[in-house]
């Protein structure tokens, strides 16, 4: 495990990370989800993508990386290209699981690789609803200490500013900056997933005009389960792309002659 101090804005980050395969000359990042952090991605991947340096990273906020003030989503895929500018690292490949997936999208790499990625905005239960709604009132007459009542489990024993972070990043509706993605675009997806429903993926998989869509068994944490299919897809679907670039090129230089 390594520490890189990151300048954004007034404050300097610590962004804690972890390589695997350090010596191989192409990279991948791997970007976790909300209330996780880079051991669950390293425990799913670090035996795959053979012939790839992994980078594994706590994004701010989470595992052992700082957060100072409440951000957003585009703050986090800014703190990213950063990070990866003071590595002299340019990834061929970003996978992002759930929250991962949105700033991964935001960063837009040449090969993306979305895991039950947020940004489609789903209806919320009518409980969840009421919820936000009395918190807001209690905000508004200053009693915003009492936010733990109405917090989800997943900032249950983090602080407020992860909560506030959370209200920034969870209701982001992504639609339009899918539709307008350019990356080469794997995406795949939990059938049984309650947190980002499969038809969530679907959509995705509509709107990424250069993408392929694997539903796969499971729930939220399906790649746990499936990483070496992943693994393989993801380097087998790239050959495919690779041979196709390369016929294309070698046709159009005899037709230049």
């Amino acid at each position: 495990m390594a520490i890189k101090s990151v300048k954004y804005g007034l404050k300097s980050y610590n962004i804690s990370y972890e390589f695997v395969n350090a010596k191989c000359e192409k990279s991948i990042l791997f970007l976790h989800g909300w209330g996780a952090n880079k051991q669950i991605m390293k425990k799913a991947f670090e035996k795959g993508f053979v012939g790839y340096k992994h980078i594994y990273v706590d994004m701010p906020g989470f595992g052992l990386s700082d957060i100072f003030t409440p951000l957003h989503t585009s703050d986090y895929a800014k703190i990213v290209k950063r990070f990866l500018k003071e590595l002299g690292c340019d990834p061929e490949i970003i996978v992002g699981h759930s929250f991962g997936g949105k700033v991964a999208t935001l960063i837009a790499p040449r090969n993306l690789v979305l895991l039950s990625s947020a940004g489609i905005v789903v209806k919320k239960s009518f409980i969840v609803r009421l919820k936000i709604f009395l918190f807001k009132i209690l905000k508004f007459f200053g009693f915003g200490k009492f936010y733990r009542f109405f917090a989800t489990k997943d900032v249950s024993g983090m602080s407020r500013t992860m909560y506030e972070t959370l209200k920034n990043v969870v209701d982001e509706d992504f639609s339009s900056k899918f539709k307008s993605l350019k990356s080469k675009t794997m995406i795949f997806w939990g059938e049984n997933d309650k947190a980002t429903p499969l038809k969530s993926g679907e959509y995705m998989h509509s709107f990424i005009s250069n993408s392929s869509f694997h539903p796969l068994a499971g729930d939220h944490f399906f790649f746990l389960l499936h990483s070496d299919f992943i693994s393989k897809q993801v380097q087998k679907e790239l050959e495919i792309t690779t041979n196709l670039k390369q016929k294309q090129d070698i046709c159009e230089g005899i037709e230049s002659v």
